[in-house]
């Protein structure tokens, strides 16, 4: 009878955790069928988890700026890709491809990063 209690147990906790952990690892705030590329200079670049951020001043036509805030992977991931909490710092030059937010808001989920002379940051990138 106490394992049956502890079946159940563990099955509840289970359920009431799953939804979570599938809503954290949803893109669906994100257009996957759009590309948008940012030129811009790195504002910040946040190596945390769960997952790195990078920010990104992009001077617009009219002399105007935005900030866009780009969701990268985890630390975890983009150091298997040759990234490193180094790789980009304030003031540096880039080229940025990510899938914009559907909400329209000066965001969207990383694609490739290039540095000012076109190569891929942290290694080859699709």
């Amino acid at each position: 009878m106490k394992s049956a209690r502890q079946v159940r147990t563990l099955i509840l906790l289970l359920a009431l955790t799953a939804p979570r952990a599938f809503a954290h690892h949803s893109f669906a705030a994100f257009d996957d069928t759009k590309l948008v590329t940012l030129n811009g200079t790195v504002s910040q670049f946040q190596w945390t988890n769960p997952h790195a951020w990078l920010e990104v001043k992009v001077v617009n036509d009219d002399g105007s700026s935005d900030n866009w805030m780009v969701e990268m992977l985890s630390p975890n991931v983009l150091g298997r890709m040759g990234w490193n909490r180094a790789s980009l710092r304030p003031g540096d030059q880039v080229k940025v491809v990510l899938h914009p937010a559907r909400s329209g808001a000066k965001g969207g989920n990383m694609v490739s990063v290039e540095d000012k002379n076109g190569r891929p940051i942290g290694g080859p990138q699709q």
